[in-house]
């Protein structure tokens, strides 16, 4: 482990990882444990500072979530952020109350650069705010560090006690110098020495598989993503020789499975390659409801392994660890640690209650997909699946409204490819994200001289740095009316498509997926 630790304290925000991901990207090591978390717990960790999330509830209500005093007396520095920010005012002897005027989104502030927080930084500043309580009288040895034309307490310090909080968000990108009050915080308050990177967290990675599997076999559930390809690769080389890798092709996107299964021909594991595509369309026969598809998607995943795995038991005896390439978005958006359910993942929502592993290796599931990406890098699997977009455990399944259909699984892997192949000569900014939906909605049109009934595809593009919050990205006419022309003149499957339109919905509201 790094000689350094933030520990970030969650009281429910929904921005808690990209909290710990900021302090990791300034080379400080952070873990994140509810706000709950005793003082002898905490003691333990020896933090250099401790982080206090936002959260939705108000600080004066009681059975809002508290933490004990003894946090903000431990001689450690705390950095509140809004709910946390609120916290320890309240907590400390201030006042908090409701807004007069609630604050949201990108705000106009003034702050005191004789703050360590704003050390460096102009006097006019912009801070994503969202809140509707506020500080209305500070704890005895605060200062004001920061206010705006309606909060008057925008940011609060105490330089004595080395206590900070902000009623904005640094963590964010809509907070244009977070990253960097974030940074003073852990380098001026803390004394950061900057000691954890990428190859210290792959090394302790590797060795934290081969303490937990010894010298037992292994299976994963290879999806093909960057998250499942760049945990077999890390398995591979933790526990070379125990691991089998089961790819189940079947919902993959045009040529995918093929190329997959290139990427770990020279590795050391056992590579298998099931066709499976028949089997899930039979079990999705009839059924339309997005939740029901991915359960359905994941235990038939499971059912899959179980099967191949008890050739493997035949041969090596009891193999009880299943290995799954679970990041943190996928813990976040299903509902773990108190956030909002969005939607469920394979991986971590959907799993049969049955099955016959006993345990699993999830050594991806506390990075954010740039970490994924880098040790990827590291275990030089090829730039082209490295560098590929993110693809839902799913498939191409939530992909297609409505139910499922070979002639549908087609239509969206041609029209999806097309989209592909214009996007990737684009010389100009390129989307995070891209992919082709064919909805459950027919449009009237012409084909020569005769009226046609076909299917409508919706593009989708998005610009994101951490796939929590993410823009839709604003590609050319010029891009999109080649797609679309290109779409509706070569897709001749089945009934056709006849309109392709484009989704410029953000996420909030949307999720990225249309399903």
């Amino acid at each position: 482990m790094p000689n350094q630790s933030v520990l970030i304290l969650d009281f429910g925000g929904q921005y808690k990882e990209l909290i710990a991901r900021r302090v990791r990207e300034c080379h400080v090591h952070s873990q994140i444990l509810p706000g709950s978390t005793s003082i002898e717990k905490i003691r333990e960790i020896h933090p250099i500072g401790i982080i206090l999330t936002g959260g939705p509830d108000s600080v004066y209500r009681e059975d809002a979530p508290h933490c004990t005093r003894a946090v903000f007396e431990l001689g450690i520095p705390v950095l509140g952020i809004c709910y946390g920010l609120q916290l320890m005012a309240y907590t400390l002897g201030g006042n908090v109350e409701p807004c007069t005027v609630s604050e949201y989104g990108r705000t106009a502030m003034q702050v005191d650069p004789a703050c360590p927080l704003f050390s460096g930084l102009d006097a006019a500043q912009i801070g994503l705010m969202s809140h509707t309580d506020q500080i209305s009288a500070l704890p005895e040895g605060f200062n004001c560090a920061a206010h705006t034309d309606t909060c008057p307490n925008a940011a609060i310090w105490d330089e004595t006690h080395r206590l900070y909080g902000t009623q904005f968000h640094p963590e964010v990108e809509n907070t244009p110098n977070g990253t960097q009050i974030i940074h003073n915080f852990l380098y001026l308050v803390c004394a950061a020495v900057g000691d954890y990177n990428l190859l210290d967290i792959s090394q302790r990675l590797i060795q934290e598989i081969r303490t937990q599997v010894g010298s037992e076999h292994v299976i994963l559930g290879l999806s093909g993503g960057v998250d499942s390809s760049v945990c077999a690769a890390l398995l591979a080389r933790a526990i070379p020789g125990q691991l089998h890798a089961i790819f189940v092709d079947g919902l993959m996107r045009k040529d995918e499975g093929d190329e997959v299964e290139a990427a770990f021909q020279n590795r050391k594991l056992d590579f298998i390659r099931v066709q499976a595509q028949d089997r899930f369309l039979t079990q999705l026969s009839g059924v339309t409801e997005p939740e029901r598809k991915r359960k359905i998607i994941g235990e038939t995943f499971i059912r899959v392994f179980e099967e191949e795995a008890k050739k493997l038991r035949e041969k090596y005896g009891r193999i009880r660890f299943l290995a799954q390439g679970t990041i943190y978005p996928d813990v976040i958006e299903s509902g773990a640690n108190h956030s909002a359910n969005i939607k469920s993942h394979h991986n971590v929502g959907g799993l049969p209650k049955d099955m016959e592993f006993t345990a699993l290796v999830e050594p991806l599931r506390g990075l954010f997909k740039d970490e994924v990406r880098a040790i990827g890098r590291q275990l030089k699997l090829p730039k082209a699946l490295v560098d590929r977009q993110p693809f839902p455990g799913p498939g191409v399944a939530v992909r297609i409204i409505g139910e499922l259909s070979e002639e549908k699984l087609a239509i969206v892997r041609e029209a999806d490819a097309i989209f592909r192949q214009e996007v990737q000569k684009y010389r100009g900014r390129k989307p995070d994200q891209y992919f082709a939906v064919l909805t459950d909605t027919k449009s009237v049109g012409v084909v020569g001289d005769f009226r046609a009934y076909s299917y409508v595809i919706a593009l989708r593009a998005i610009q994101t740095s951490d796939f929590m919050t993410a823009v839709y990205s604003p590609l050319p006419h010029s891009l999109l009316s080649r797609v679309a022309s290109r779409i509706v003149n070569e897709v001749k499957i089945g009934a056709g498509v006849s309109r392709v339109v484009y989704d410029i919905t953000s996420k909030p509201p949307a999720t990225i997926e249309w399903e």
